[in-house]
């Protein structure tokens, strides 16, 4: 396990934050397109030596402090009866809707197919030095959803809309099965915290998301009880004050997107980690640049104490984008641990 970021579970006050990204192995990095030169993209997540090394990649070349899962968030959505494919967007058999809703199915068998996520976790720990830590991930009920709905998580995703009040909750009742399914068996091959990640949920109205989304995280908290994290795309504090409001048990932490100033946000957290948020289309800009960017952006969060930013992981408002320069993302981590070191 690493130091830092099990001291940031803890709250406790450290003078360097753990650093970690979310798309930390993906298209960007030569070592992930190396991998995809010989292997499938369904390879990489579903064998769990192909998982572990591609997970292991940005490890060995940034150093970050924990390692995340590389896989999809999709595959429940395969289990689910739904059919999965990379070409090389993902591609479902069938878009769900009033009529093609029956076709969903759940129980042993679609959990099954999850069991992968398990065996990848634990080939990942296997691989991963003892000073690094590990984390796994699904997606959320609602983004879940909308991939189901819409085939992807872009526009105005009007149906989706429209099913949230007639479908999502059943939906649910199918999907929280397998996802505590998979949480599990991550936690139990060597994850140390579980991310949640719902790209979609800032399509919602913190209303909306509040009535119908924010009570499905119920069962998953109870559950795993300081053991999940959250991380929704485009939400408001409206929507995390719903989502950490009305649970029993908290989350082990949030991330937070670049729409939100972090060096205000840090001194009020109360409850676990809170990640981010540097903006990861700044990684792309002229080296130069960049690292005024970013020195930019650490300003306001050095000037807080250790005790006023406990709890702090460092990462961007979302994940790596394609076309990073490699040696950004380096220099991230480099300035990082020089700035607070």
């Amino acid at each position: 396990m690493n130091k830092r970021f099990q001291a940031a579970l803890k709250r406790e006050p450290q003078a360097i934050p753990p650093i970690w990204l979310m798309r930390q192995a993906g298209r960007y990095h030569a070592h992930y397109q190396a991998l995809r030169k010989k292997h499938g993209f369904v390879e990489l997540c579903k064998i769990p030596e192909l998982a572990a090394e591609t997970t292991m990649g940005p490890i060995r070349d940034f150093d970050f402090d924990a390692a995340i899962l590389f896989s999809d968030l999709l595959f429940p959505l395969e289990a689910m009866g739904m059919g999965l494919k990379y070409d090389p967007a993902p591609q479902l058999d069938f878009q769900l809707s009033p009529e093609t809703f029956s076709r969903l199915r759940g129980g042993d068998e679609a959990k099954a197919m999850l069991d992968f996520q398990g065996e990848a976790v634990k080939a990942c720990r296997e691989a991963l030095p003892k000073d690094k830590s590990l984390i796994g991930f699904v997606g959320g009920p609602w983004t879940l959803f909308v991939y189901a709905v819409e085939g992807s998580h872009k526009g105005s995703l009007t149906q989706s809309k429209r099913m949230l009040r007639s479908h999502f909750l059943s939906f649910c009742e199918i999907l929280m099965p397998l996802l505590k399914h998979t949480i599990q068996r991550q936690l139990d091959g060597g994850a140390e915290v579980v991310m949640i990640f719902d790209t979609a949920a800032g399509e919602l109205s913190p209303w909306d998301f509040d009535f119908y989304v924010a009570p499905q995280f119920t069962p998953l908290t109870t559950w795993f009880p300081g053991k999940l994290g959250y991380y929704g795309k485009g939400v408001t504090n409206s929507h995390y004050k719903s989502a950490l409001g009305s649970q029993p048990r908290p989350f082990a932490g949030l991330g937070v997107d670049h729409r939100f100033e972090i060096s205000e946000l840090l001194p009020n957290h109360k409850q676990g980690f809170l990640q981010g948020n540097f903006d990861q289309s700044s990684l792309h800009l002229d080296s130069n640049d960049f690292e005024t960017a970013l020195n930019d952006y650490l300003g306001p969060i050095r000037d807080l104490s250790p005790e006023q930013r406990a709890g702090w992981v460092a990462g961007l408002g979302h994940g790596v984008l394609p076309l990073t320069p490699e040696a950004n993302v380096k220099r991230y981590v480099e300035i990082i641990r020089k700035t607070f070191g």
